[in-house]
């Protein structure tokens, strides 16, 4: 009884105490919502890592160091059928990322971070040299936070990824927003427009990609995440509309 009530206590303590990229008491900035990319970065010193378990037991992860003044750097790897039964397939190479934060929020501007990143999610098709989810690539991300029952926040970012092959060579528009509910959650979505994955025959249907997801800020630094992906069924190559995926990740100070 004594070590399940001094165990209920630690639980409590890490709760209230809980500072992750979730709910009014969040420490750290999101640098992503789900797939998108947002205007967010690590501070100098502070590191990150990130795991994306997403269907068909693909796992993805990523760090991501704060290595000088708004700029941040950060290297992912991963593959399908990780999880589960099967021989995995890993991803030919590894991801790269990095953004610079060109601008800081103002009471009337938004953040302003340019950056690079090459990690697609999902099933990796050779005969296209693209992922089921296009990587981002090189992108510009803008963020904005208001005060509102807690706070929203709002994104918009615009990318032009490198996977082209495939014949769709477009640049592509992402709008996303979150909102916290109380001081440890909050509720995120996103929508991908995708108007470089809707002319090819094999992907996208033309609808974009609507992703909503709720983190949970459960301990300091950790924050566990949610997320119902393709809600407008946008993907040709699987059966099923909306799929789900969690995502785990944690913030520490290296010095």
């Amino acid at each position: 009884m004594i070590r399940l009530t001094l165990a209920l206590i630690v639980i409590s303590a890490s709760i209230i105490l809980a500072q992750g990229t979730a709910g009014t008491n969040a420490k750290y900035e999101y640098r992503y919502l789900i797939d998108m990319p947002t205007a967010g970065i690590l501070n100098k010193g502070f590191v990150g890592i990130t795991s994306d378990v997403l269907p068909g037991g693909d796992l993805i992860e990523r760090i991501e160091v704060g290595v000088f003044d708004n700029i941040s750097f950060g290297i992912s790897y991963g593959g399908q059928n990780l999880i589960g039964a099967g021989s995995p397939k890993w991803y030919g190479y590894p991801g790269v990322n990095i953004r610079f934060r060109l601008m800081n929020e103002t009471v009337s501007t938004p953040a302003l971070t340019l950056g690079f990143d090459s990690q697609g999610k999902g099933e990796y098709f050779d005969s296209t040299s693209r992922y089921a989810i296009k990587s981002p690539g090189f992108f510009a991300a803008a963020s904005k936070n208001f005060a509102f029952l807690g706070y929203l926040s709002l994104h918009s970012t615009v990318n032009y990824s490198l996977e082209s092959k495939d014949g769709d060579d477009f640049v592509d528009l992402r709008v996303g927003a979150e909102k916290t509910l109380g001081e440890n959650v909050s509720i995120i979505g996103e929508y991908d427009f995708a108007f470089n994955d809707n002319a090819t025959r094999y992907f996208g249907n033309g609808n974009g990609y609507l992703n909503l997801g709720i983190r949970w800020s459960i301990g300091s630094g950790f924050t566990l995440g949610f997320d119902l992906r393709d809600l407008l069924a946008n993907k040709k190559w699987s059966p099923t509309s909306a799929d789900r995926a969690l995502r785990i990740e944690y913030i520490k100070s290296i010095f």
